[in-house]
């Protein structure tokens, strides 16, 4: 089964959300240990899973409209 595309809006989203809930500045490999690995909270991994969840259901709503 193939692996559904991500929008760019989407892409946009998920990196907002790594930002602000993470404390990471980009999603992208950066080829260095201190800057590709966190230690992160339980409590900001929760609330990132959280806001992306529901940014999947307002996406999800929006499509349907």
């Amino acid at each position: 089964m193939a692996k559904p595309l991500l929008s760019s809006a989407a892409k946009r989203e998920i990196a907002e959300i790594a930002r602000v809930h993470l404390d990471i500045e980009t999603l992208e490999a950066r080829k260095r240990d201190r800057l590709d690995f966190h230690n992160l909270a339980v409590w900001s991994v929760r609330a990132a899973l959280e806001a992306a969840y529901l940014a999947g259901m307002v996406d999800h709503h929006r499509s349907r409209e």
